[in-house]
Formats: structure tokens, C-alpha cells, sequence
């Protein structure tokens, strides 16, 4: 409650100047506040640009030392590895995210084998970059089967576990995947192993670079309506959160970031875990775009993910992670 009044109160006086400004904000970023997305291909000594994404690209595995000795030199606490699968892989049931020898086991492997635990490794649990059809489950009919989904993606779970990877993200959206998941870990004696659950993903039309990014753009069959949420529910958001909170969900995510900063603060203010902001790819090159054109400028993307920050998001996948050091100097 303000219980002064103009001009005994004025508030410009603290806005004044730059030390005084400093110590009165009320939010910050650090490097540490960041989880930096890496796209993964096939073959060897490859760094491959990516037409809808400005400065993003996709990497070799061998090739992965240049962006991770980057990353911990700037104190970036983790990774999160996304696959480009080859076509001829593809099928319907996504097979291939089971391959023990498939790009983000190997990725896993190769990381754990350089850095140990200097850095965390996040994987996406999800069949959308392994599916012919562009789905992040098997599609019967034009619809995302549920419990048989689940049963894939319980495998694929362990699989990674199993090769090191230290935070498991289903971001499948399937009804009770996080239980089966936690279960199976701890079956298996992967107890220790997080759970970053996509609780709150909405069916939005802001992911399109991304799936260009992972090669499933042009492979998927309808639109994901009927398992990601719609765009106009909170309290379905509520709703989902605390189902996974019961299941086992260490830490929740908002997908996407700026277009929902109302529903981080909701899930923040209702329930005391951590909660993490995506910044789509859609968002990113939105900004990125706007940047290169000179409509906007370099300091808008401070500004945007501030506002994760002040919605009450504890970290932020970013696109722009690789370079957040320079960008708040």
C-alpha cells in the first residue's frame, strides 16, 4: 500500500540514476537461469544452419564440444537435446526412440563422457521427432492413443536413463505418463533421476520452427488439438499440474513462454514448485527477425525474458542461452 502522496512521494527519485535503479530491481537474470536447446544430425563434423531459426543450428555429435565447452564456461546449468532423425528411420510407432545407438543416447554418452556432471542434461521424452506422422504418440484414426503411448514412452524413458541422462522431460502430454514414468525409474533404480514435466503445453501455433528444426514440419497429419491444451484454459492448467505433482513431477514447464506469462503466475502462485518458461522457437525468431530488420532492438530480448523472470518462472529454455552472457553484461 503506496501511503504517500505526490510531491512528498516521488518515485522518480529512485529511478534517478544507474546505482539507484540497480539496487531497487526487483528481478535479474544470470546465466544461471538458463537451459540452452541443442539440435542434434547425423554424420560427423557438421554444424548445420537452420532456415527458420536466425544464429541456431543443428550439430554432429562430435561436433557438440565446441557449443558444451561454451555453455559451462558461461555457467549454464544444463542442456536439452532435441533430434534431427533421418526420414528412412521414421515410422509409425516411432521405433526409433527406443535405439539405444540413436542420436541423443549417443549425444548423452558422449557429454557424460567429457564433462561428468559439470553440466545437466535434459532429454525430451516424446515420439513427435520419431513418428512419420509428425505426433508425439501413436495415431489411430487421427487421434494420439493414450495408454499405448505411455507404454512407448515408459521405454524410452529408462533408455535414456539408462544411457545418463540426468532430467528426463515428457513433453507428450499424455494423461498419466509422468506416474509410469517415476515408477518405472525407480523400479529400475534410476530414483535419483528428475522428472521436468511439459504439465502445461498448449496446442499453439508458435512451435513451427521448432518442428522444422527436428524435421517434422512437413510430416504432420492434422494438428495436435486433441492432446495439447487450448489456448484459451488456465484452469485446465491448474488442473494438470497438480495431477503431475501427485505423480511425481520434480519440476513443471509452461510451453510457450511470453504468450502465457498469466498462466506461469497462476501455476507459480498455487503451487510452491519450481517452475520453468519455455521461449519458443516461434518467439525467438519473432524477436530474431525483428532484430536483424531493425524494427526492434537487441535489448528487447532482455526484456522479454525479464518477464518470465517477474511472472516467477526459476528457469527459461532459451534459444538465446549460448549468448545471454553477453546480452545482460
Amino acid at each position: 500500500m503506496i501511503t504517500g502522496n505526490y510531491p512528498n512521494l516521488r518515485l522518480r527519485r529512485s529511478r534517478k540514476n544507474d546505482w539507484s535503479r540497480r539496487l531497487i530491481q526487483e528481478n535479474s537474470l544470470s546465466t544461471s537461469d538458463f537451459i540452452l536447446p541443442i539440435f542434434l544430425i547425423d554424420g560427423k563434423n557438421k554444424k548445420q544452419s537452420i532456415k527458420t531459426m536466425p544464429d541456431v543450428y543443428r550439430y554432429t555429435v562430435d561436433k557438440l564440444g565446441i557449443i558444451l565447452d561454451k555453455a559451462i564456461k558461461n555457467k549454464i546449468p544444463m542442456v536439452a537435446l532435441f533430434p534431427h532423425t533421418r526420414s528412412n528411420i521414421k515410422n509409425d510407432i516411432g521405433s526409433e526412440a527406443l535405439n539405444e545407438d540413436n542420436l541423443v543416447c549417443k549425444a548423452i554418452q558422449y557429454i557424460k563422457k567429457k564433462y561428468k556432471n559439470e553440466i545437466g542434461i535434459m532429454c525430451d521424452v516424446a515420439l513427435d521427432p520419431y513418428t512419420s506422422h509428425g505426433h508425439d504418440g501413436l495415431l489411430k484414426s487421427g487421434y494420439v492413443l493414450n495408454d499405448e503411448t505411455i507404454q512407448i514412452l515408459v521405454k524410452q524413458s529408462l533408455v535414456q536413463a539408462q544411457m545418463g541422462c540426468d532430467v528426463l522431460a515428457p513433453s507428450d502430454m499424455m494423461d498419466g505418463r509422468i506416474g509410469k514414468i517415476r515408477k518405472s525409474l525407480d523400479k529400475e533404480g534410476y530414483e535419483m533421476v528428475q522428472i521436468l514435466s511439459y504439465a502445461v503445453k498448449y496446442a499453439s501455433s508458435f512451435y513451427g520452427p521448432f518442428r522444422d528444426a527436428v524435421g517434422s514440419k512437413g510430416l504432420l497429419k492434422g494438428n495436435k488439438k486433441n492432446y495439447q491444451m487450448d489456448f484459451r484454459n488456465s484452469n485446465e492448467a491448474l488442473r494438470e499440474v497438480s495431477l503431475d505433482i501427485k505423480e511425481g513431477a520434480d519440476m513443471v514447464m509452461v510451453k510457450p513462454g511470453m504468450p502465457y506469462l498469466d498462466i506461469i503466475k497462476l501455476v507459480k502462485d498455487n503451487f510452491k514448485i519450481p517452475v520453468f518458461a519455455y521461449q519458443v522457437s516461434g518467439e525467438y525468431s519473432l524477436l530474431s527477425n525483428g532484430i536483424n530488420k531493425k524494427l526492434i532492438d537487441k535489448s528487447s530480448i532482455i526484456e522479454s525474458l525479464i518477464s518470465f523472470k517477474r511472472a516467477g518462472a526459476n528457469a527459461i529454455v532459451s534459444y538465446y542461452a549460448d549468448r545471454i552472457n553477453q546480452l545482460i553484461e
